[in-house]
């Protein structure tokens, strides 16, 4: 047959190549020449090391049965998953945080955002009429250009409304008819027409008096209605003026004054971990009574599995030390220390990258110019909070003043801050602080052994002790002098120095 001239002499049994079996009738087409020259190839590198032959050249199809399996399959893996690795790098390198740790979570969106604006929009409510119930508090929450539009079609509409009807008396009693008639009275003196009705109804309503066109006794009726145009036109004087003047005289303007820190820090102030955020007033008149919250807006789920979006939080910034009460003179860094009853207790650096969460902070006062209450906001989201960073200082001394620094107010720089949170921090010092005293304890139990070990004595230490020569241990009782004093530095309870030595 024809695989008689495609024998392999130097190649092992393991690495024969699968081929075919043919019947007896049949020949394995494989291109043989005599004179073919041969070459080194290599087999099966998946071994682990390299075979080589000396075999006559095969043509491509016989080569391509060569290959094996395991090999065409790592092909196909490694071709598969090379684009997927480019994607997985880059997203790695897009989505890394801060610190450097990998972030996959969306952006969150803010609750309030960083001027005060609270982000909510109100949607299918069905009592809309509760709103004309508060005309005033109404009017005043529109904006600049609603308020505007208000404020003219008010006085525009009366006006319009008022001089119509001194128009329709005009008609209906004949003044018209009767112009050129100096024995006929008018109701109204010179009111030919209707722009003539209109300006005698801008002059009543804004008690300008002219003098060129005036009511007469002989219409009882247009003295009625001049009353009722004088009566309601000083309501709507007194009611749109005190909506402009309440909307310009606004205590929210005051509130652009009053700054917050960009981002707010964590860092080790008096040995315990806090977060910190600076406030401060730019105007030189005071907030009076100025005082400080915080809440913590984070979504969550109740035990029995409701969910609650939005839930809030309170965060102590010193309510039961009375340091939210602020005297705001000059720029304040705000502390909420972290202990057992903050929501950040168990919280390290690592899951402030992972964490979803958002922190308002709401300055309420009194304008001292004013005597209004203005309240001032804003937020903080988990990547806007810096661990292990500090503000920079910002006043200084000079002649006669204290001169404050505000290109300084959002700087901070890095501190050397444990990654780890408050309660592994508190834990780690709860176990250095029973190991001293253990040891401390310990130490002092053995002081009865030292007793034991001088009664123990020879004899003839002894009878010398009888011959009225005392024995005194001179280095041990030093060594547990320096115990006993260690152990009442520590609060321990240290047994005292003649009941040693006795």
């Amino acid at each position: 047959m024809a695989l008689e001239n495609s024998v392999f002499p130097s190649r092992p049994e393991s690495l024969s190549l699968p081929v075919e079996e043919k019947g007896e009738g049949e020949e394995v087409e494989v291109a043989t020449e005599a004179t073919a020259s041969t070459e080194v190839f290599n087999l099966s590198e998946e071994l682990g090391h390299v075979v080589t032959t000396e075999t006559p050249l095969y043509p491509p199809v016989l080569a391509k049965v060569n290959r094996s399996f395991q090999a065409k399959l790592a092909e196909r893996e490694a071709q598969a998953n090379e684009p997927r690795k480019k994607t997985q790098g880059a997203e790695k390198e897009k989505e890394r945080g801060r610190f450097g740790w990998a972030r996959t979570r969306r952006k969150r969106q803010r609750y309030v955002e960083k001027n005060g604006r609270c982000n909510v929009q109100h949607g299918n409510m069905r009592e809309t009429y509760r709103y004309l119930t508060d005309i005033f508090t109404t009017l005043v929450d529109l904006n600049w250009r609603c308020s505007l539009f208000v404020f003219v079609m008010a006085y525009a509409v009366t006006w319009l409304f008022f001089g119509a009807i001194w128009y329709l008396i005009a008609y209906c009693r004949g003044d018209l008819d009767h112009l050129e008639d100096e024995n006929w009275t008018p109701c109204v003196n010179n009111v030919n027409g209707f722009i003539s009705a209109f300006l005698f109804s801008i002059e009543t309503e804004t008690t300008i008096g002219y003098g060129h066109r005036v009511i007469t006794d002989q219409c009882p009726v247009g003295t009625m209605l001049l009353l009722l145009q004088a009566i309601l036109g000083s309501m709507v004087n007194a009611f749109m003026v005190g909506c402009m003047f309440v909307k310009i005289s606004q205590p929210n303007k005051r509130a652009e004054t009053l700054v917050f820190s960009k981002h707010a820090v964590i860092s080790l102030r008096d040995d315990k971990l806090c977060l910190m955020f600076r406030v401060g007033d730019l105007r030189s008149s005071h907030i009076v009574g100025a005082n400080m919250r915080a809440k913590l807006i984070k979504s969550k789920q109740t035990q029995e599995g409701e969910f609650i979006p939005l839930d809030q939080t309170d965060i102590s910034v010193g309510f039961e030390t009375g340091d939210d009460r602020l005297f705001l003179v000059s720029p304040l860094v705000i502390s909420h220390e972290i202990d057992t009853h903050s929501p950040f207790w168990d919280m390290s650096q690592s899951q402030l990258e992972k964490e979803d969460f958002e922190i308002v902070v709401i300055l309420e006062g009194m304008v001292e110019a004013t005597g209004m209450t203005c309240q001032a906001r804003s937020s903080y989201l988990a990547e806007e909070v810096q661990w292990g960073h500090r503000f920079s200082p910002m006043m200084s001394l000079a002649e006669g003043f204290f001169d404050v620094d505000y290109g300084a107010f959002h700087h901070t720089f890095e501190v050397n801050t444990p990654s780890c949170s408050a309660q592994e921090i508190s834990l780690a010092t709860a176990r250095l602080d029973a190991h001293l005293y253990w040891s401390i304890s310990s130490r002092l139990d053995e002081e009865p052994t030292l007793t034991n070990e001088a009664a123990k004595q020879p004899d003839s230490g002894s009878a010398s002790s009888k011959g009225g020569e005392p024995v005194f241990i001179v280095g041990e009782m030093t060594d547990i002098q320096e115990q006993t004093g260690l152990g009442e530095l520590n609060g321990s309870v240290a047994t005292d120095q003649s009941e040693s030595e006795a």
